[in-house]
Order: C-alpha cells, then structure tokens, then sequence
C-alpha cells in the first residue's frame, strides 16, 4: 500500500480520489478492509456474510477500469449493507432464522447495483434486528451486534451492523434502512452521519419489507461529504419499486460546503424535550448554538404522531408476517413474535384513524417548514444503552426499553421527511449521541449542507472506535 496509507480511518471521498488518481489501489484498499474486518468483527459482530472472492473480483475490475482511464466516484470504496438487501449468491435473511432456508438471491438489490456500477466494492451482509422490529441491535439468532467505542453497550438498530461496521472502520460507508427510527438509532448509538432520505425517494427493490408506507433506505458514514456523495450515487428511477417517487435526481455533493448560514433553523420543542435524558437536550443544544439557534418550535400532537405509527406499524407488520407465525412461531425471536401478534389485534378502525392523523399531521408539518428551513431534534433519548437493558425510565416513567428508544425518530418517519443523524461528542462524554436534522421533504440538501458546517466546525465527528 502506498505510503502506508491507513485506508481503514480514510472516508470514501478520500479513497475514491487515492484509487481514482492511482496512488491507491483497489486491490489494496479491500484486502485493507478484510483484514480489518478480520480484527475487528469478532469482538462487534457486525458482518453475517463477508464477499471475499467477489470483493477482491470487482477491485480489479475497477483497477483495470481506471488504468484504461474511467472515472468512477466511488472508486474502490468498499461497503456494506444491511442483510435485508439481496446480494447475488447470498441467502438474504432480514435477521432471521426462518429466511436463511430460502434460496440465495438471484440479483443485487438496485441500489447495491448502484453502488457497484460506480465502483464501490461490496464487502458482503451486516448483521441487524429480526425483520427490522428492533432498536437495540441483539439478535438471538445471529447474535447481538455491539457498539465499537463501548462492546458492552448496544449499537442500536435495526441497522445494527451497519452503524458497528463503519464504527469500527471495517467500512467507510454502509446502507441500511430506516421505518421508525433504525439508520438514526444506530447512527446515534455508534457516533455516525447517517441519512433517513425522503419517503419515495429511492428504489426499495431487493430489499426485504416490513412496513411498506414507513420503510426508507438510506446511507451510513464518517463524514456528512460521504453521505452526500454515496445518496447522488443512490438516486435514479426504478420501474421496479412503485413507492418509488417520480422526482428527478438531487444533486447535493457540489453544493455541500455551501454553509448553514443562509438556513432557517429552530429547535423541536415540547415533546421533544420532555422525555430527552440531559446528554441528549445538552447536544441539541450544542448544535443549536454552533448554527447560530435560539428559535424553539413546539411540534403538535408530535407524540400522537409516534401513536399512530405504532399503530400502522403493527397492523402492516403483523399482516406481512402472519402466515410464518402461525406456522413456525418458535423460530421468531419471542419479543418480535409477540410484537408481530399483538398487532394482529389492532382493529381496523384504528389503522383508519391512524392515517386520517397522518395527512392531518404532514400538512401541519408543511405548514411549519414555510417559515423554518431545518428543525433539531434528539436523535435518541439518551446514548446507547448498556446490553440487554430492559426497561428504561424517561421523565419518572418507566417503560419497556426495545420499542421506545426511538420515541424521538418516529414521528418524523411518520411521514417520510428527510432527516440526517449527526453525531456529538459532549466534553467528557465516554460515549457519542446524535442529533436529528431534519428538512422539508425532498430537501435533502439542506439537512447535508447543516451537517456538514457541523463536521467543518468540529462540533459533530465520527472517529473510528480505538
């Protein structure tokens, strides 16, 4: 390797550039990357499949393809998805124990076809929650996936994995995805940038479902540039995914250092601070003064909004699992079984309500993003949590720890706005904890241009776990 190049704390931009300008190689990259992922998988637990012979395939591939002179933007930067995605040759599980009899898919899912097309390297599938029903990252049939900077603690979830595996520099980029909180949960837990796109924005084919009108995919990285760079990439339309918007591309990546300066930005108030620990309010309020904020908006009927997902969340959860409960119930994990039947009685009155709210609530939203461009919010309500913490206690009440970690993430996936996760390290703080930026729909650009005056100014970091 050149120089000695670490291409393990390197972000993607950096070893795009280093592989595209030939001082780097491939090769070289993704064997650092094995070799990493070696070390440091068994003390996180973050990869269920690693690629090797495909990984080392594609690298030189796109070796040769830069000796002939092809410019690719993604240049040997290997990467990682959650197993929800369908890899070619590879059993595509969702963290369960029921899927790993099914066949290995047949084809990529589109947006690793995306990635690969522009020379990113997939390094293979990333642990995470079973069928995504988790934000804690323990999995009873893979084992628990661990935080990187604390193995003691949880690295969030359901994208589990794929916050643990860039955490601990195994990879600078992975994709994960995101319905009621699961790219920012681990983003926040793991001290990530991590990017929850606007509902419809990209293709879900190839991916295995859990609540159809919630789920989103999305990024995770070490710096808002990457996060930036790999959602250009991801973007483009796909006949194959209907939910799939028919919007034209956003470029952000040239714009991204345009600054924050120009933003209108406030606070969430009212329910979003009622039930955050102090970490999480101290780095709210961290980000608010580093972007120059002393607005604060109360959000309405925000924690009805978190209600009525969990509402829909069960209802289309349990429909989409039914058949495998009552035939294999003991192959689930029993708290996501039991979540899964739960909703099975959820009355259909409800799930109507439930989305009459939804319209109500999205066009109060829109209203309020006429006169603000991005609002802050607690990521999580405190930083990760220790493994196999049970119940937890917000604001005198105690309640059941799995499902209320994203107590702050679910009303704004409720209806599909764009968020990016930014990580804060508090002085003193052994442990990260993020911070929700969250725009207008379709406005990604604007939460990616805040994140990264954030990154410029040194007030988020996402280092690599010593």
């Amino acid at each position: 390797m050149s120089g000695g190049t670490d291409v393990t704390t390197m972000t993607a931009a950096e070893i795009a550039s280093a592989v595209g300008g030939g001082s780097v190689s491939a090769k070289d990259v993704v064997e650092a990357s094995l070799v990493q992922i070696e070390k440091r998988n068994p003390a996180v637990n973050a990869f269920t499949d690693v690629t090797t012979d495909s990984a080392l395939a594609d690298a030189r591939k796109i070796d040769d393809a830069v000796a002939a002179g092809t410019r690719l933007p993604l240049a040997g930067v290997p990467f990682a998805v959650k197993n929800l995605f369908d890899i070619e040759g590879v059993v595509t599980r969702a963290g369960s124990k029921i899927n790993r009899g099914n066949a290995p898919a047949t084809a990529d899912a589109t947006l690793v076809q995306h990635m690969r097309r522009q020379g990113a390297v997939l390094m293979g599938g990333l642990n995470m929650g079973e069928y995504a029903y988790d934000f804690t990252g323990e999995n009873i049939h893979d084992g628990n996936c661990l935080n990187p900077h604390d193995p003691s603690r949880m690295s969030g979830g359901s994208s589990s994995g794929s916050g643990a595996a860039v955490a601990s520099g195994m990879v600078p980029v992975s994709l994960g995805s995101d319905t009621n909180g699961s790219i920012r949960v681990p983003s926040s837990f793991c001290g990530l940038f991590g990017l929850k796109p606007t509902y419809g924005r990209l293709s879900r084919h190839g991916t295995y479902p859990f609540v159809g009108s919630l789920d989103h995919l999305g990024p995770m990285a070490r710096s808002a540039a990457d996060l930036s760079l790999v959602f250009d990439v991801l973007q483009g339309a796909d006949p194959n995914d209907p939910a799939q918007a028919a919007r034209p591309a956003l470029a952000t990546y040239e714009q991204i250092g345009q600054g924050a300066d120009r933003l209108r930005i406030a606070v969430a108030g009212g329910y979003f601070r009622e039930k955050a620990e102090p970490e999480a309010l101290a780095a709210v309020d961290t980000v608010a003064r580093a972007l120059g904020v002393s607005d604060e908006i109360d959000i309405p009927e925000a924690a009805r909004a978190r209600a009525a997902a969990y509402v829909i969340t069960s209802a289309e959860g349990a429909n989409l699992h039914f058949d495998r409960i009552v035939a294999r119930p003991g192959d689930y994990d029993p708290d996501t079984r039991d979540r899964f039947l739960a909703g099975t009685t959820v009355p259909a009155l409800w799930v109507q309500q439930a989305q009459r709210f939804r319209s109500w609530f999205r066009a109060k939203m829109r209203r309020i993003f006429e006169d603000v461009d991005i609002l802050l919010a607690p990521a999580t309500p405190f930083s990760a949590l220790p493994s196999g913490t049970k119940t937890i206690t917000l604001d005198g009440i105690t309640m059941p720890a799995r499902p209320n970690i994203g107590l702050f993430t679910q009303p704004v996936s409720f209806i599909g706005l764009p968020v990016v996760a930014v990580p804060v390290w508090l002085e003193g703080a052994a442990l990260p904890i993020g911070v929700q930026v969250i725009a207008p729909a379709w406005r990604e650009d604007l939460a990616l241009r805040a994140a990264a005056e954030l990154e410029r100014t040194g007030v988020c970091r996402a280092p690599v776990a010593a």
